[in-house]
């Protein structure tokens, strides 16, 4: 009822939820950073939902509900590998923008392409690229057009896909230094992990990722970064990166 006789908590809460925002970080937000609207608890916004008043947010948020994860394939190892045990303690630290993880969502069965997912392990930015024929000159194009839109990149911690085992090459061309999680073991890249999860309820394990139009893939990307995050300070990953940028250019001016 604390949301129900607050109108503009209402609208707030109800906005956040229908970007799908989590009730823990709505009520994150606003017990750390939103002062002009009064503190509620996730419990408090988990009630709204179930109430009379919430029936069309829990109809929303029941056609995003998660399916049951397969396990994936191991891929055949390879020489030259820089393994993560050898990254530099600043990169596990998260301390410097620039430093990312890879990996790729692929299509069910019957479908082709796959969507590479690139994030910052500070920001919690994330970039996509839709790959319609998978090969290693194409996942390099993808990945030089993300290049493009991020300058600061300065690493990438992928696992052992197929597409990697040219990594020399790719590690020049893109001007990265590249390192492998040991098989079998993709928790050590957990930041795209979990953004994967979070795209996995918009694009399901069973899709055609070349059916989604380049439209639908920027907009996904754009509601990625627009997410409440606990782990950064109930920030949002663009908000950060602005944040980033602006100083950067500050710095820059000086230094002219």
């Amino acid at each position: 009822m604390r949301i129900v006789q607050n109108r503009k908590l209402q609208e707030y809460v109800e906005q956040e939820l229908y970007d799908d925002q989590s009730p823990e970080a709505i009520a994150g937000l606003l017990q750390e950073r939103q002062r002009r609207l009064p503190t509620i608890s996730k419990n408090s916004i988990r009630r709204y939902i179930e109430s009379p008043y919430g029936r069309w947010v829990e109809y929303h948020r029941s056609k995003l509900q998660k399916k049951r994860r397969r396990t994936k394939p191991r891929s055949k190892p390879w020489k030259d590998r820089i393994f993560i045990d050898k990254r530099p303690p600043s990169i596990n630290a998260r301390l410097h923008v620039g430093h990312a993880e890879g990996d790729f969502i692929e299509s069910g069965r019957s479908g082709r392409g796959k969507l590479l997912v690139i994030v910052d392990r500070k920001l919690r930015f994330a970039f996509l690229e839709q790959i319609l024929k998978p090969s290693i000159a194409s996942m390099t194009t993808a990945m030089m057009k993300i290049r493009q839109r991020y300058p600061e990149w300065k690493s990438m911690t992928t696992d052992n896909d197929i597409l990697f085992r040219d990594h020399p090459a790719l590690a020049r061309t893109l001007g990265i230094k590249i390192y492998f999680c040991f098989p079998g073991h993709a928790w050590e890249k957990g930041s795209v992990e979990n953004a994967n999860k979070w795209i996995r309820r918009y694009i399901p394990k069973s899709s055609d990722i070349s059916r989604y139009s380049k439209r639908f893939i920027k907009n996904l990307e754009e509601k990625m970064n627009r997410r409440i995050m606990k782990t950064i300070g109930y920030y949002r990953p663009q908000e950060l990166l602005d944040q980033y940028q602006k100083r950067k250019q500050r710095i820059c001016a000086v230094e002219n």
